[in-house]
């Protein structure tokens, strides 16, 4: 199976094609997600603790199958990995979407885990191959825009087709990712692929030893350890906001009548509000922050941030009023887009070259096994009592990362190369 999907039937250029799989994913994704957890409580009829079930068992699926899937990536071929993600992405959400039962949600997002598996790291590896390293940048550079300018098209396309049905644009989501696969099978070519060396390869083993070297690390570097810690608190308070925000405005409001009450065409433009204010908040964290503030006290913008964040989720659980609930849903992501910049910055100015990988994937880990540990409990209580109350715990929750990035807001630099900086 894997031989037949080594060779194109009839290769095309490399850019063009990955700039034509990324509109196409942009807008498959932005179709699918759009709608979806409406659909889940609308049409599946899951309750708080099934929806946040369904996104713990997604963000499990991730972790357990990263390694396992690279392998594909790094001894057979990229391309083959990523014409099999694309197929079961597709899959899973055309498979929830027709079924449309709690045990599909299920199934459905396993499949479209593994499959993303797939996908993540061998495309930009198939990419960088096929173009070289030196060529790469501007390529990535323009594959951001299109993924954005996609994303707003799939987003209109779920309204539009949410019309119909809210599991349509799902439906055709799913289709599209699948016909994807298809014609990268018969186009997409690979050149330059050369299998990685053994001692290179993604295996469990090497997990571990990148724990230990960020452990390391973490010991030596009072920024990193924060960032563990924050990562480890915010996920443990985003699953509940990320799967029941919507639900939370479903069942405490009415749409609005500008929209007709149709709940798919207020979503859709809700997200896209949000999308335009994540955006101009990405903008100015770059364009308007003073560069010394950036470098000498990154801390101050993160926790500013960071209290935005923890304001947001506790403002959605107690506001009573239907745009005041969106300010804070959108405040969320533009809070979390105006710091991401910075926090990456100020991350890697504190890592060394050799270990920088290693520690940044170790981060995202640690905010994926908080989604894992605090998604379910939290879901439980926002079914046992209410989505408010599982949102304020979840506020709570997450409040110490103000305190933390305050309290090392001027360590602009490594603690060993700033005088007078605290080690511990």
């Amino acid at each position: 199976m894997l031989t037949l999907l080594r060779r194109p039937l009839r290769e095309a250029d490399a850019i063009p094609t990955f700039y034509a799989l990324t509109a196409v994913a942009a807008f498959s994704f932005a179709a699918c997600f759009t709608l979806n957890l409406v659909f889940q409580y609308r049409v599946v009829g899951l309750d708080p603790f099934q929806m946040v079930l369904v996104g713990t068992v997604l963000e499990l699926t991730c972790f357990l199958f990263e390694v396992p899937t690279g392998v594909v990536a790094d001894l057979w071929s990229r391309r083959v990995s990523v014409i099999i993600g694309f197929v079961l992405i597709g899959a899973g959400f055309a498979f929830e979407g027709i079924v449309a039962t709690f045990t599909a949600a299920i199934v459905g997002n396993i499949v479209w885990g593994i499959g993303y598996t797939f996908t993540s790291g061998a495309l930009q590896a198939w990419i960088t191959d096929e173009v070289g390293e030196e060529q790469v940048a501007p390529v990535f550079t323009r594959e951001t825009q299109i993924d954005l300018a996609f994303t707003i098209v799939g987003t209109l396309a779920a309204g539009a087709l949410g019309l119909i049905s809210l599991r349509v644009p799902i439906v055709v989501a799913g289709t599209t990712l699948i016909l994807l696969g298809v014609v990268l099978w018969v186009v997409m070519p690979e050149r330059h692929f050369e299998p990685t060396p053994r001692g290179e390869r993604e295996t469990y083993a090497h997990l571990k030893q990148q724990f230990v070297a960020g452990l390391t690390v973490a010991r030596s570097r009072r920024v990193v350890r924060v960032f563990l810690l924050v990562s480890v608190l915010a996920g443990l308070a985003s699953e509940v906001f990320d799967r029941l925000w919507q639900v939370r405005v479903l069942d405490s409001f009415d749409m609005p009548a500008v929209f007709g009450g149709d709940e798919a065409v207020a979503f859709t433009v809700f997200a896209l509000v949000g999308t335009m204010v994540s955006l101009a908040a990405s903008l100015a964290s770059g364009r308007w922050l003073p560069r010394h503030v950036i470098d000498a006290h990154p801390g101050l913008p993160i926790a500013i941030a960071a209290g935005a964040q923890v304001l947001a989720v506790a403002g959605l659980a107690l506001v009573g009023s239907l745009w005041l609930a969106l300010a804070f849903v959108w405040l969320r992501g533009a809070a979390m887009a105006f710091s991401g910049p910075i926090e990456a910055a100020w991350l890697a100015r504190n890592l060394d070259s050799s270990t920088r990988a290693t520690v940044l994937s170790m981060n995202s880990q640690a905010g994926a096994i908080g989604q894992v540990v605090g998604g379910p409990p939290l879901g439980a209580l926002a079914t046992r009592t209410s989505i408010p109350v599982a949102l304020l715990v979840a506020a709570v929750m997450q409040a110490p990362s103000v305190v933390a990035f305050w309290r090392i807001r001027r360590l602009g630099a490594p603690a060993e190369r700033v005088a007078g900086s605290p080690t511990t």
